[in-house]
């Protein structure tokens, strides 16, 4: 069974995302005094593919509030006169000032989407899967003014398998966060979990990424390739590269450390799928993929390009 607090603690929640959703969710099936909800509005260019927590708020009677800016004078005000015993962040977006974090009585505490101190900043689950990584998890940390370095409070681990994409990653964390916070957050609450200061020189910071960054480089090795294809698969922008006036989106594909059929990197079909030859004499599997935006199957595949499409090397990115 969880372990609930001995009384029921007051919060403010800054929260967005599947992972902010998982989070709220299991702040209030331990009882938490939850007195406001501050979260975002979503943003009409970008794919919603993940849950609400402002809808989640309003089933459960919570104010939410969704402001451009949360640390002007009226939001830190508001946060203020919730006197609240903790503040949580998961998976909000913006920066939270010191007159924030000053708030809480027993301090403010975020939730990250790794294994801190390694990646922390922007995307972390798509810099994993971009570098390789065979695990991640989620972190909950203290807050201070630097981000994600606040001292570690509690952990929770995940694999990646090396066909997960982003998506498969982030279904895997909703149900780490819940694990971690279930238990660590009446431990906080009790003052029984004192957290550690995290090596920060052991870590690394990466900055957000753009749909311009999903550009293949055909010079590199299959399994990183692959890795970039997986990382920006759908609901993410995807990865892309040109054909002369084409530009095909590889939007999924799957590896199984096949040799390459033939010597120069090049696309063509084989076995009712397409596969893509690397310059590391080994090939992956291209399982969906579209010409400005149209669906490609072998037919237009070899209208177009005929029976083998050669690449050349694209940006390093």
């Amino acid at each position: 069974m969880k372990a609930k607090p001995q009384a029921a603690a007051s919060v403010v929640v800054f929260a967005y995302h599947d992972i902010g959703v998982r989070c709220l969710a299991s702040l209030l099936e331990l009882g938490i005094d939850v007195r406001l909800v501050v979260s975002h509005q979503d943003n009409p260019s970008e794919q919603i593919w993940f849950e609400s927590v402002a809808e989640l708020a309003l089933k459960n009677g919570i104010e939410v509030i969704t402001p451009d800016d949360p640390n002007i004078p009226s939001v830190i005000d508001k946060v203020a006169a919730c006197q609240p015993d903790l503040l949580f962040s998961f998976y909000y977006r913006q920066m939270l000032s010191e007159a924030l974090l000053a708030i809480p009585r027993l301090g403010a505490f975020n939730l990250h989407g790794s294994l801190l101190p390694k990646y922390r900043g922007r995307v972390p689950v798509n810099w994993a899967i971009i570098h390789g990584e065979s695990e991640s998890g989620v972190s909950l940390h203290r807050m201070v003014e630097k981000p994600d370095a606040g001292d570690l409070m509690a952990q929770q681990a995940v694999p990646i398998l090396r066909n997960d994409t982003a998506r498969d990653v982030f279904q895997k964390l909703r149900c780490a966060a819940e694990t971690m916070l279930i238990k660590a957050v009446p431990q906080i609450i009790a003052g029984q979990l004192k957290g550690q200061a995290m090596d920060l020189k052991k870590g690394s910071y990466f900055g957000g990424r753009k749909p311009a960054d999903g550009q293949i480089d055909w010079s590199k090795p299959a399994q990183q390739i692959h890795n970039l294809i997986r990382a920006v698969a759908p609901p993410f922008p995807g990865a892309f590269f040109d054909a002369g006036e084409q530009r095909l989106n590889v939007l999924s594909s799957y590896y199984r450390e096949e040799p390459a059929r033939f010597d120069e990197p090049c696309i063509y079909f084989e076995n009712e799928s397409f596969q893509a030859d690397c310059i590391d004499g080994y090939r992956f599997m291209i399982t969906r993929m579209e010409v400005d935006g149209e669906p490609l199957d072998e037919a237009a595949f070899r209208h177009l390009f005929g029976s083998r499409l050669l690449l050349a090397g694209g940006g390093d990115r």
